[in-house]
């Protein structure tokens, strides 16, 4: 079975980085799921005890199987949530290089006028060492997310929709 696979690097329930997963997950079509990234923080001691989570390794499965991931992340304090860079953390340790070669698409939603460019560019970094291919564009920064989508969670700005249309064509192909 093939899907897209959505991570959202925020965990609110209203959060506009998984409402532009889902739009996103709209413009790609077909199957769809989004990964659960509420697992314990990263801790050696942990895995030497008691061995990869089973939260970890589902979500590990999931990349592994899924056609593409898009990836949606607020910008915190410069960079990634903490909250994505530990699911990246704890899916590093799992057997099978899941990432490797895997189609990826970056988004980001922020309260600021800059979109996430810094989050974006430090999630590149971040997944370097996995060897996914990621996309180089079109880039998706949605600025002032807080009035960027409509009470059913669609983008407002055409602009917006275009940017995600483009990139999910492009990963579709990819």
């Amino acid at each position: 079975m093939s899907y897209l696979l959505g991570l959202s690097g925020s965990l609110r329930r209203e959060a506009t980085n998984t409402k532009l997963i889902r739009a996103a997950a709209a413009s790609f079509g077909g199957d769809f799921q989004i990964g659960n990234l509420r697992l314990p923080l990263y801790d050696g001691d942990l895995e030497a005890e008691s061995g990869i989570p089973a939260d970890v390794q589902a979500l590990a499965d999931q990349i592994a199987g899924a056609q593409a991931v898009v990836i949606s992340t607020p910008e915190y304090n410069k960079s990634i949530s903490g909250v994505l860079k530990n699911a990246l953390d704890w899916v590093s340790r799992t057997e099978g290089a899941p990432w490797a070669g895997k189609p990826v698409a970056i988004m980001s939603a922020t309260a600021g006028r800059a979109g996430g460019e810094r989050t974006q560019f430090a999630l590149r970094h971040c997944m370097m060492p996995f060897r996914p291919l990621i996309l180089q564009g079109p880039e998706v920064l949605v600025a002032a997310s807080y009035e960027a989508f409509d009470d059913e969670g669609m983008l407002v700005s055409p602009h917006n929709q275009k940017n995600v249309d483009e990139l999910m064509a492009a990963l579709k192909a990819a």
